[in-house]
């Protein structure tokens, strides 16, 4: 925890109310704490721990039925005696690509019962990148579902891969069948701390590797419990990918809440309604899109759901507009928290229902421990109400790329998101795009997010676009991208009209396209280099 002795004061107070921290028999105090000692605070402590804790409660319930945390701590080491035993050990690197179930999670937690590294390769990645990447990182073993072994395939020189899922007849090796042979090797007694990587959602050339930290103490959990209202033992559903840096966190927050986690390979957003019902649901991760596509199904589908038991809908990964917000609470009620973050910094400031209700279209405040600044041109603190470059300080900021010559921008030991914005009177933070997406039209610099917030706010629209492009007279322009909701009629005149009364000229865009739908990437986030190219 942080050395500020109000501040691990204020996030003990936290684990004890959600139930992180409670009383229990010494045996399983004695447990825990070896768990802790051996492992650090890494999946295979928290499935060690759970096994001394709550060995016959779920852990994991996937297509393929449910595991305690018995069973996960049992069934991963066998794994690590079995990838032990094919040369995986310290210093080696595994890398995951899997859908969500349990295989990735038994994966990764082997990893660290022997100090290997891991890289969560994107679902989405090309054969090209996956190449690309795979060379980059070095990487000894590919577990990877049987769906992507098409694309590995044409990776000249790759490495030797285990099926994490089949739904036919298991090839060899096959993870489960890893697991059920098991090993001669011994394992570890302390395994050296392992590598984590996460790669950033490139979506042309090769996305970036970012080591991300593991948590050095119970803080970080203290920093979203101070926010987002978890408890201890509750189902959680994990929608967002397990390779994208949230749906880890999902991951994360689950075992260190010993929760039950429910994970399903694709997300549908039938079948996510389904299980909030049947397995009694309080928590689900997600990215914005998903939220989306839930509010798209049947009137009556929606009314017959069961959703009584949901407390939390913890969203992050992209921007959340306020029409979707607004319409989210509506149908299931002051359930959103919005996590505003990145995969360098983790979090920023995360909003609640009441910040969103307070002031419509805002990202919420810091949690516990983490500081914000707005700076602006001269590393200068902004003033409220200016906007700036957003820089921020937590327990689980990045430890850099793995490729060389990446980097960030560092200030005073906060570290530049990406992003500007500003703060409002009331301490809120709003984000107003990536300072990389401001552009320059006629000497004036304006932020295509305004407007991308302004436009998803109307009724008639039902997901929104606005980026920069070239301009022979005033160097660039803002073009719209905008998708109508079903029924709906606008013209880009109309468009331009309701722009100019509420922005500034320069902000009103030149070029208005009505599409069918936007592209993304596969964690949900639109794709704005597919908009640009014709």
């Amino acid at each position: 925890m942080s050395g500020d002795p109000l501040l691990t004061a204020r996030s003990l107070a936290l684990l004890v109310y959600s139930g992180v921290l409670a009383p229990m028999r010494p045996d399983r105090m004695l447990g825990t704490v070896a768990a802790l000692a051996r492992y650090g605070l890494t999946p295979a402590a928290g499935y060690a721990a759970g096994a001394a804790r709550h060995p016959d409660r779920p852990a994991i319930i996937d297509e393929r039925g449910t595991v305690t945390y018995r069973q996960i701590h049992e069934r991963s080491d066998r794994l690590a005696r079995a990838l032990a035993d094919r040369g995986v050990g310290a210093g080696a690197t595994v890398a995951l690509l899997c859908r969500n179930h349990r295989g990735p999670i038994e994966a990764m937690t082997a990893c660290a019962k022997l100090g290997a590294d891991v890289v969560l390769l994107n679902t989405g990645l090309s054969a090209e990148q996956l190449a690309a990447v795979l060379d980059e990182q070095r990487a000894d073993l590919v577990v990877a579902d049987e769906e992507f072994t098409a694309a590995l395939a044409s990776v000249p020189d790759r490495p030797d891969t285990v099926l994490g899922w089949t739904d036919g007849e298991p090839g060899t090796p096959y993870l489960e069948g890893l697991i059920g042979a098991g090993g001669d090797s011994t394992l570890p007694a302390r395994p050296p701390a392992a590598r984590l990587i996460v790669l950033t959602s490139g979506t042309t050339g090769t996305p970036k590797g970012a080591r991300r930290p593991g948590p050095k103490g119970l803080g970080p959990i203290g920093a979203i419990l101070s926010r987002i209202p978890l408890r201890a033992g509750e189902p959680v559903l994990v929608a967002a990918p397990l390779f994208h840096t949230w749906g880890f966190a999902g991951l994360q927050l689950g075992f260190l809440l010993g929760a039950p986690l429910v994970l399903h390979r694709r997300f549908d957003p039938s079948q996510t309604l389904r299980a909030i019902g049947e397995h009694g649901v309080t928590t689900v991760v997600a990215v914005p899109v998903m939220l989306q596509r839930m509010l798209e199904l049947p009137e009556a589908e929606l009314d017959a759901a069961d959703t009584r038991v949901l407390r939390v809908v913890a969203v992050s990964g992209s921007a959340v507009s306020t029409q979707l917000a607004q319409r989210f609470t509506e149908r299931f009620g002051p359930v959103l928290y919005n996590l505003y973050g990145s995969t360098e910094v983790s979090w920023a400031s995360i909003a609640t229902p009441e910040d969103m209700r307070t002031a419509p279209g805002t990202v919420g405040r810091p949690p516990l421990g983490t500081t914000l600044r707005i700076l602006d041109d001269d590393d200068r603190p902004a003033p409220d109400g200016q906007t700036g470059r957003i820089f921020i300080g937590n327990d689980m900021l990045f430890e850099g790329y793995t490729r060389s010559g990446a980097g960030t921008d560092v200030v005073d030991g906060l570290m530049g998101i990406g992003d500007v914005g500003m703060v409002d009177e009331n301490g809120l933070l709003h984000v107003t795009g990536r300072s990389d997406d401001m552009i320059v039209s006629g000497g004036e610099n304006v932020h295509p997010g305004q407007v991308e917030e302004l436009t998803s706010q109307w009724p008639e629209v039902h997901d929104a676009a606005v980026l920069g492009i070239d301009d022979a007279d005033f160097g660039q322009r803002l073009a719209a991208y905008l998708v109508l909701a079903p029924g709906a009629e606008l013209d880009a005149d109309t468009v331009r009209d309701r722009v100019r009364s509420k922005l500034a000229r320069f902000a009103v865009p030149r070029d208005v396209h009505f599409v069918d739908e936007l592209p993304r990437n596969a964690t949900g986030k639109i794709d704005k280099k597919r908009l640009r190219r014709p």
